[in-house]
């Protein structure tokens, strides 16, 4: 299964000599979401933008190297808000074509035909911090279908499993950590 990061640059951890340190926050440079079906395991749906920085759009040689992302592509991207913008009218649009549901959904009749799903990540910093900080830094209502995931990595380290043979996904939900076992 294949997984992405939120990419994002700038000083992390205050590492001294690093291209971008002392800026003062991350920025979003690129925004992809893997939807995964939680019954199946399999993935339903997978969403992806270049973000245009606005506050420092030149993007410093550390980031394309941490990255691979270059300067072209965030210039063709758009800015965050659009961004979301546009991930939110995806997301209504896999729901009414796929009937997904969210545990933060409110149940309907239809629930037997509904998959139930969520997104995942690679630690809880993408959509637990970064994008938390960065939409509070810019007045942004981060969309409230990306308070909850799965954190594949605290997976891995929950079940020391090498590699990938059953799901076995820790939720965040508001901060707190579910095993589903």
């Amino acid at each position: 299964m294949a997984t992405k990061r939120l990419a994002r640059c700038g000083p992390r951890g205050g590492r001294e000599g690093r291209p971008g340190a002392g800026r003062g926050e991350a920025r979003r440079v690129e925004f992809p979401a893997v939807l995964l079906n939680t019954a199946t395991g399999e993935i339903e749906a997978e969403f992806h933008t270049y973000v245009q920085p606005q506050e420092h759009p030149v993007l410093s040689e550390f980031c394309t190297e941490l990255t691979g992302i270059t300067q072209n592509q965030v210039d063709e991207g758009v800015p965050l808000n659009i961004c979301l913008s546009q991930f939110l009218k995806w997301i209504q649009k896999i729901q009414q074509e796929k009937k997904i549901v969210f545990s933060s959904d409110t149940p309907s009749n239809s629930i037997s035909e509904a998959k139930p799903c969520t997104f995942v990540t690679w630690t809880d910093w993408d959509l637990g911090v970064c994008l938390q900080y960065e939409c509070k830094r810019k007045q942004l209502r981060k969309p409230d279908i990306l308070n909850s995931w799965i954190d594949l990595k605290a997976t891995y380290k929950v079940r020391k499993i090498n590699r990938l043979t059953h799901l076995y996904p820790c939720y965040h939900l508001k901060g707190q950590v579910y095993l589903n076992q």
